[in-house]
């Protein structure tokens, strides 16, 4: 076989493979999600559940596409390993889009590193564990919800209305050490509540079992957590009492930067969807308390400035 004969073959063989990557792009909408974070993405066996499965299907069925899911496994917090983790499973074309993103300027754009492995993934090897993923520019949705911090008291012992921060002083604080609940605790009103606070150790003590416990009376924690809690524990005394801190953070979906004809049909997917309510009916299915997304669509970086009591 000669040199061109191979060339004409090799090209024909990527085309056929472009070609139907390019059919299946077309007809499917694959979405990355999280396979453990409790009312947003759940996946165990052959069941799975969640508001950022629900949003996906809906999404994928306004495209007239087939959605399908590919599940990974990282840290639900807001740092720098979500973001590079999204970026290898996108880069890497194992996902179209990646669903429950933070929307923050510092997730997004070119990342700091160029390459970086591969998260966990159902059905992925140990050869795609060692592999280097070189790594595009994140691109984000328009977001379909909002991720807040929420009072919760335990509502044996704390029964009078907790509308601000102020409202802490006097009680037992829980915290888990070295989130930001903890720093806006910690710094407030130049570091009033200090003596009042107990810290946890993130994903070793159970923060809302020992607020149940009545080991303090009250604890700032990601609202979602306390839906979770309750939807595992419907008799619970423990109270989410309406006051929600102003730092939040938008959430959507997340793709490449050379993926925008399809980003720009999911914002349009979404919008249609908070139009017609339908977003806060789908958390509702899942035992979610809706928060609608609020301006700016992307929150600048926080500074420990931001953090002062305005």
């Amino acid at each position: 076989m000669t040199g061109r004969a191979l060339a004409s073959i090799t090209a024909a063989a990527i085309a056929a493979v472009l070609g139907a990557q390019s059919a299946r792009a077309e007809g499917t909408l694959t979405v990355c999600l999280n396979e453990d974070i409790p009312l947003y993405s759940l996946h165990h066996g052959k069941e799975a559940s969640g508001f950022d499965l629900k949003v996906a299907e809906a999404i994928a069925q306004r495209l007239d596409r087939k959605l399908v899911v590919q599940w990974f496994e990282t840290k639900l917090e807001m740092d720098s390993s979500l973001t590079i983790d999204a970026n290898a499973l996108l880069s890497d074309k194992r996902c179209d889009l990646l669903g429950g993103y933070p929307m923050i300027k510092g997730t997004l754009g070119k990342p700091r590193v160029e390459i970086a492995r591969l998260p966990g993934f159902d059905g992925g090897t140990a050869d795609d564990r060692r592999r280097r993923v070189r790594l595009g520019e994140l691109m984000p949705t328009r977001p379909y919800h909002r991720s807040v911090l929420a009072a919760v008291v335990n509502g044996a012992a704390v029964t009078r209305p907790i509308t601000a921060l102020a409202d802490f002083d006097g009680l037992r604080i829980g915290i888990e050490g070295g989130t930001l609940a903890d720093a806006i605790l910690m710094t407030w009103r130049d570091g009033r509540f200090v003596k009042q606070i107990t810290h946890l150790i993130p994903e070793r003590d159970d923060l809302l079992g020992r607020l149940e416990s009545g080991a303090f009376d009250v604890t700032l924690v990601n609202l979602r957590r306390f839906d979770a809690y309750v939807a595992k524990n419907p008799g619970t005394k423990l109270k989410a009492t309406g006051f929600q801190h102003r730092i939040g953070f938008n959430m959507g979906l997340v793709g490449l930067a050379t993926s925008a004809a399809l980003i720009a049909a999911v914002d349009q997917a979404i919008s249609d969807l908070e139009q017609k309510g339908e977003l806060a009916s789908m958390a509702a299915a899942v035992g979610l308390t809706y928060v609608p997304p609020r301006p700016p669509q992307i929150a600048d970086n926080i500074a420990m400035s931001d953090l002062a009591e305005k």
